[in-house]
């Protein structure tokens, strides 16, 4: 076992141990609290490095550092450790993107009062994250799991003095908590089937084959064990992940500031998802070789991604904030992502992930450039005219609009998105995950290319826009270091040089020519191109003259315009259907606290008043009334003998006298009858 992997702790140790200081630093300490949280980042990146180099050392295998918590009951619950090629290739990624958004940060929150209290959260935020990735223990992983809920809440309510930050906050944490109470109960299932939560535990874990094999039993409803274990853990991933149908909170999440949407919403947390199905891979996909099982757990995670990808790319399509557009791009790519695992290839759904992490990043990072630079403007429809002023911000945000669009061949995005679409092509349970892909292709270069336009071509249509200015180095440097990994990062994993492929599975992946995808490469390809041009048709020749003109494709469909522009009016559903429904339970909650149960309470309680005060009329009138006139009538009687007690001699002889002759005459006449 290498060296690195008992030190593994030491990776979310750092941004722990630098939120812990910035957490009692005062406002007034802005560099201590930023340089703590940027060098943590930088030693968790270079200890993530190493892990990675160690994982690579070692193909194919887990390695893992298990010890004992403490003792529980008759035995003793242990954590641990894990560290593999999907571990460490997601803690450097987590890790570097992480320091590029902790480093434009400093210049985007620069006027914030609460600048120490933010890199706080993000430290805290970082090392929850962390914490996820390097867990060996399912509940290990849950405890890190609900950290970066926490931490999430803290960011995007980070400006809770704006009601709709705070109500974004509440929104996603509750939301979420929703799918986190299916993962509960299947953690706890998944413990009272194998008896640990350990992944990895020299054949004993959770996630080899002696335990799975226990799972092989069948429900009542015929689902397998292992099915239903891994649809309630699929549970936190769909809340996590922002999938249908809890996909709701991830939109609002954007009134947190930029960075925050950058961290969360692009790289790190909406990913964690993704990779706890990628981690619980074995467990998932258990029920495939057992023969009767009416559904298996693949298969539903495959039709909702492909539900999610196709949605959150049609929605996209009418929204006009500009942080909304990249929120609902990020519901569509982890669409993929989901899909991809459903259709049986976990690493083209981690290699998305990563890729998906530098330009997505990229873009949310490039929007807060845009934003910062036109004082908080983030309607799409009053700016305009910043590719000339933000020079760095638009070439920058062009690269990732293309990797996120799909662009051939120089692209990440185009290589580890036709992984996921050539996966589906081959999966033989259904096309229609394959079709709810491709319609996304589509989709996806159109409202990116509605979006660079609205931004950055035309003249600027607001005071804002037209006084704008490329923002400082410290903001635009990450912007660069980006773009060169949404470019760089697709080479690792083309079909001519499958690297990752192979680093992630411990096997070496075959080599194909560049255009082996044939058709369906060619198919993708041309939708892009559709996607581009029409989106350049309606935008790029003719950009918007004002803010108040309508949207070309409002004015073609105006029903449909205003129904995605309402987005899809799930929340209004959610209101008039759950929400009512937990309002009618409240009330109905409400009514048996205080009128039955309160009745029964306030019944109970009368009769024990009632209990007391004729305890207390017969104890006091009853009782003591009765020993109160016997002790009168006692002390009545003592007085009035006790008068007659004066101790002279003579009185006493005379009432014995007395009493003689009343015994004689007694006697004398009694006796004669």
């Amino acid at each position: 076992m290498s060296d690195i992997v008992p030190r593994l702790w030491l990776i979310p140790f750092l941004p722990l141990l630098a939120a812990g200081i910035a957490a009692l630093t005062p406002r007034r300490g802005r560099v201590l609290s930023a340089g703590l949280a940027i060098a943590a980042m930088a030693g968790s990146l270079v200890l993530s490095a190493a892990a990675l180099a160690a994982a690579l050392r070692a193909p194919g295998e887990h390695l893992y550092f298990n010890f004992a918590w403490f003792d529980l009951g008759g035995g003793t619950l242990r954590l641990g450790w894990l560290l593999d090629p999907l571990t460490a290739f997601m803690a450097v990624m987590v890790c570097l993107v992480g320091l590029l958004i902790f480093i434009f940060s400093i210049g985007y929150m620069r006027a914030d009062a609460n600048f120490t209290r933010f890199f706080c959260f993000l430290s805290l935020f970082a090392a929850a994250m962390l914490g996820v990735l390097v867990a060996n223990s399912l509940l290990l992983l849950f405890v890190c799991w609900e950290l970066v809920g926490l931490a999430s809440y803290l960011l995007i309510g980070f400006w809770f003095d704006r009601p709709a930050a705070a109500a974004a906050a509440k929104k996603a944490f509750i939301t979420t908590r929703i799918g986190d109470l299916g993962l509960l109960i299947g953690i706890v299932w998944l413990y009272n089937s194998t008896g640990t939560l350990l992944f990895f535990d020299g054949g004993r874990g959770c996630l080899e084959p002696a335990a799975l094999a226990g799972l092989s039993g069948t429900l009542a409803c015929g689902l397998a064990v292992s099915t239903a274990v891994s649809l309630l853990i699929f549970c936190g991933a769909v809340g996590k992940s922002g999938q249908f149908p809890l996909h709701v909170w991830l939109p609002d999440a954007m009134e947190g500031p930029s960075p925050v949407s950058a961290l969360i919403h692009a790289a790190t947390m909406v990913a964690a998802g993704v990779f706890l199905i990628a981690r619980v891979y074995p467990l998932f996909s258990a029920d495939q070789a057992l023969a009767g099982v009416p559904v298996h757990a693949l298969t539903v995670v495959a039709f909702i991604g492909a539900v999610t990808a196709l949605l959150g790319a049609s929605i996209a399509l009418a929204q006009s904030d500009i942080k909304r557009v990249l929120a609902y791009s990020t519901i569509s790519q982890l669409g993929y992502m989901v899909l991809a695992l459903g259709v049986g290839s976990w690493v083209a759904a981690i290699f998305h992930l990563l890729t998906h992490a530098f330009f997505k990043a990229l873009l949310f990072l490039g929007a807060g450039s845009a934003i910062s630079s036109t004082h908080h403007e983030q309607d799409i429809r009053r700016l305009g005219g910043l590719a000339a002023p933000l020079r760095i911000t638009f070439a920058t945000f062009a690269v990732g609009m293309m990797a996120l669009s799909g662009v051939p061949f120089l692209f990440s995005g185009f290589w580890s998105k036709e992984a996921i679409l050539h996966a589906a092509s081959e999966w033989d349970v259904s096309r229609l995950p394959l079709l709810a892909g491709l319609a996304a292709v589509v989709l996806t270069a159109f409202y990116m290319t509605r979006l660079i336009c609205e931004v950055f071509l035309g003249r600027p249509r607001s005071e804002s826009a037209a006084h704008a200015h490329e923002s400082p180095a410290v903001m635009t440097v990450p912007l660069i270091v980006l773009a060169v990994g949404a470019v760089g990062l697709g080479f690792l994993g083309t079909p001519a040089w499958p690297w990752l492929q192979s680093a992630l599975t411990g096997h070496p992946v075959p080599s194909r020519p560049i255009l082996s995808g044939g058709g369906l490469m060619a198919l993708s390809i041309v939708l892009v191109a559709l996607g581009l041009g029409s989106g350049w048709a309606l935008f790029g020749r003719r950009p918007r003259a004002a803010a108040g003109n309508p949207d070309p494709v409002e004015a073609a469909a105006p029903r449909l315009f205003a129904f995605l522009a309402a987005r899809m009016k799930f929340d209004e559903l959610y209101a008039a259907t759950f929400l009512r429904l937990f309002d009618a339970l409240g009330r109905a909650s409400v009514f048996l606290d205080r009128r039955v149960w309160g009745g029964c309470v306030d019944f109970v309680a009368g009769l024990g008043a009632f209990a007391g005060r004729a305890n207390r009329s017969a104890d006091e009138k009853g009782l003591n009334g009765g020993f109160n006139a016997a002790g009168e009538g006692l002390r009545s009687a003592g007085a009035g003998y006790s008068s007659r007690q004066t101790g002279e001699t003579h009185g006493y002889l005379r009432a014995i006298a007395v009493a003689f002759v009343l015994l004689a005459i007694l006697a004398i006449f009694g006796g004669g009858r």
